[in-house]
């Protein structure tokens, strides 16, 4: 179990500590901040060899995917582990009923049978720059928020094209504690990635949305991608010249295995994290804004789910979206229990009285200090009637494909009614909307769309108060007497966005006429006037107290823990998490080893539920025992394995790396019981889950006899 005497903890939910299981750490901070306690631990390397600007380290193997996953290098030729979660949009992309590659796995037996991805991009770290003097130098109190927001984004413009001038890197500015630190980041991005293997979803989301966010775990939730370069060594599109990436550093891969109180790290990007958020914004979170995503996303789900049960071309076009959407369904869910049972808003509330007090204890304290909190609780207060309206626009409102879809024609909308448009012009928007078009289309299906858009609009209808519905809803009501089936059913059959052919038909001869009569338009334009004129104000209103409150908030507890360590939200910048291999206790009477097996998957077993169908030859070999040099001591074959490391979303795909700076694994979930992690980190409670290296290399190799693949690699037994 981890061990509460290596930090001290305040009730808020956030620790400021140098304890292993709890922090997302900025890399140029480890050597004076964590390195010392990351030795004690089991760490053996130097603090140059993870991060390192001038020499070879461990930053150099690991990749942003995308800026959605974290991948990493395990190989000389630029081969690349992320999960099949990560890929599976590239997998999906790729699949048709012919070649379903989303059932049956893909392998690339060589390198010219590897799969290109239009868009998708793999960044590396360089090198990071403290810029907080920088910035705040250019900064006055008597700012208001808007006018810190554009002196802000003016100085990191400046920065960023200073450090990039004369390279072909890209470059990014980082806000973090709520404003009050900035930092610059440089990448180089690569643009020509290749699908090279993915085992088949019954073994790369084995156990699908039950076992999802779930321990005991027995899915190969991997995939592996490889990148390119141009042959001088630079990033450039796809081409057949190109050739595999050269890393500065890539990870051998242990099969040595894992054991409970193992040292392990992971590197990664982590998306977002709120553990400042205030009981406020608990509150709110609560009561509103995650009860409407779960009851708006059950419903999406179940008319998908009804339509892609009947039809295999419907199940491969909805197969990327519905893994999207029921993912943060069940996320959502389970964080709303979390913090339910784990009283976050009443240890929030604590910690905000005892800041109140410090406060108040001085008067030059609450002089500068004395609005932040009464100004979160006004945001709020705003906030209160108008979230759920913002909620629902996202998840509704734009979960109607065909409304979502209409609104990259906006600017073709405003091109057209410009009398002196230039036709070239109009050519060139017309063909990057043909484009759009065609992407959309592939993964689209108009009767599936018809029915979640009734069923969306119903939900807006009866779940947000009438002062703010849109105009639209005048017409639904006054046309069809308030019947959204009658109303999407007319909506589709006369809309150009819901056909192809129709909408190819218009982009021949496209005229602002068409589009300002197009049904599907007009919907689009009625929420987003009515968002613009009744919703965004207020919202903008309260994100202006919101922000100030909780930037002087947050600068008021690390003066108030002046010698407490404290580490940033997550915000999709390079992180380093450490803590160690660990069993939990869940509930009572409950004990989860540290990690499974193969005999699980046996066990899970149900050739009826699509969730848990094991392919036969995998069945095969795990009845014969034929795990080859995968096998632990005991002859079993290890699936995957739990830590105490502290990862979110955006963390997917990230290395698990053990204290020798070997592959031990690849994180791809966290557990149930911790969910209300991303607010409050629970410290007995919250792991990582992680496909063990040894079931991987035994999918490449013994299942997918993908030999090459494993080759290339260096293995270390």
């Amino acid at each position: 179990m981890m061990k509460k005497i290596l930090c001290l903890a305040v009730s808020l939910g956030i620790v400021f500590c140098t304890k292993a299981d709890e922090g997302m750490w900025l890399l140029m901070k480890l050597k004076n901040m964590n390195y010392e306690n990351m030795q004690k631990m089991g760490l053996n390397l130097t603090a140059e060899e993870l991060y390192s600007v001038n020499n070879s380290s461990l930053k150099d193997a690991i990749v942003s995917l995308g800026g959605f996953c974290t991948g990493e290098i395990i190989s000389p030729q630029g081969l690349m582990l992320t999960n099949h979660h990560c890929a599976f949009d590239a997998i999906q992309t790729h699949s048709s009923v012919k070649n379903d590659y989303l059932t049956d796995g893909f392998w690339a037996m060589s390198k010219k049978e590897e799969l290109p991805n239009e868009g998708l991009t793999a960044s590396f770290f360089v090198r990071m720059e403290d810029v907080t003097n920088k910035v705040l130098e250019q900064l006055t109190p008597e700012m208001n928020e808007n006018q810190r927001k554009a002196a802000i984004k003016k100085i990191s413009d400046e920065l960023k094209k200073e450090a990039t001038l004369g390279t072909h890197y890209n470059a990014d500015v980082k806000s973090f504690f709520e404003g009050n630190e900035f930092y610059l980041f440089i990448y180089e991005t690569f643009q020509d990635i290749r699908l090279v293997g993915a085992p088949p979803s019954s073994i790369g989301k084995f156990g699908g949305d039950t076992d999802n966010w779930m321990w005991p775990r027995h899915t190969g939730d991997f995939s592996l991608f490889r990148v390119y370069m141009s042959p001088d060594g630079k990033p450039a599109p796809y081409s057949v010249d190109n050739v595999p990436y050269k890393s500065k550093h890539f990870l051998p891969v242990s099969i040595k295995g894992v054991e409970n109180n193992d040292f392990a790290m992971v590197l990664g990007y982590p998306g977002r994290t709120d553990r400042f958020l205030t009981s406020y914004g608990v509150k709110l979170a609560i009561e509103k804004d995650q009860p409407a995503r779960v009851k708006i996303r059950e419903k999406r789900l179940a008319i998908m789910k009804e339509d892609m049960n009947k039809s295999d071309e419907v199940r491969i076009k909805y197969a990327s979206t519905y893994a999207q959407v029921s993912n943060y369904y069940k996320y959502f869910q389970g964080q709303t229990k979390g913090l339910k049972k784990l009283s976050v808003y009443d240890k929030k509330k604590t910690l905000e009285n005892d800041f109140l007090a410090w406060i108040e204890a001085d008067a030059s304290r609450n002089a500068y200090y004395g609005q932040s909190i009464p100004d979160i609780a006004a945001a709020y207060a705003l906030l209160e009637d108008y979230k759920l309206s913002q909620v629902y626009l996202q998840e509704a409102v734009f979960g109607c494909q065909i409304i979502a879809f209409s609104a990259n024609f906006m600017a073709l909308s405003g091109h057209l009614a410009n009398k002196e448009a230039k036709k070239e012009d109009t050519d060139a928007i017309v063909a990057q909307l043909r484009e759009v078009a065609k992407e959309h289309f592939k993964d689209y299906n108009a009767p599936t769309d018809k029915k979640v858009t009734a069923a969306m609009l119903t939900y807006f209808n009866s779940d947000i108060a009438k002062d703010l519905h849109p105009d639209l809803f005048k017409t639904i009501e006054s046309k069809y007497k308030g019947d959204f089936n009658k109303y999407a059913e007319d909506m589709f059959s006369q809309s150009i966005f819901a056909d192809q052919e129709k909408l190819n038909k218009f982009l021949d001869k496209p005229t602002a006429k068409s589009l300002d009569k197009d049904p599907a338009m007009i919907a689009f334009k009625s929420f987003i006037t009515n968002y613009q004129t009744k919703i965004q104000p207020v919202i903008l209103q309260s994100n202006e107290k919101l922000e100030k409150g909780n930037r002087l908030f947050v600068d008021g507890l690390r003066k108030m823990n002046a010698d407490k360590q404290y580490y940033p939200n997550a915000n999709f910048t390079m992180r380093l998490t450490y803590g160690k291999v660990g069993d939990y206790v869940p509930n009572d009477a409950m004990f989860y080893k540290h990690f499974t097996t193969s005999d699980g998957i046996l066990e899970k077993e149900d050739p009826k539920e699509e969730e848990f169908i094991v392919p036969a030859k995998l069945k095969e070999l795990i009845q014969k025992r034929d795990f080859g040099r995968y096998a632990d001591k005991n002859g079993n074959l290890v699936v995957a394995f739990i830590s105490d490391n502290d990862i979110t979303g955006g963390n997917s795909g990230s290395p698990v790396i053990n204290g020798k700076g070997h592959l031990i694994g690849c994180a791809f979930d966290g557990n149930w019981e911790a969910m209300s992690g991303d607010i409050a980190f629970e410290t007995e409670l919250q792991r990582t889950i992680s496909v063990d290296a040894r079931f991987i290399l035994f999918i490449i190799d013994k299942y997918a006899g993908a030999t090459h693949l494993i080759n290339e690699m260096t293995i270390i037994q």
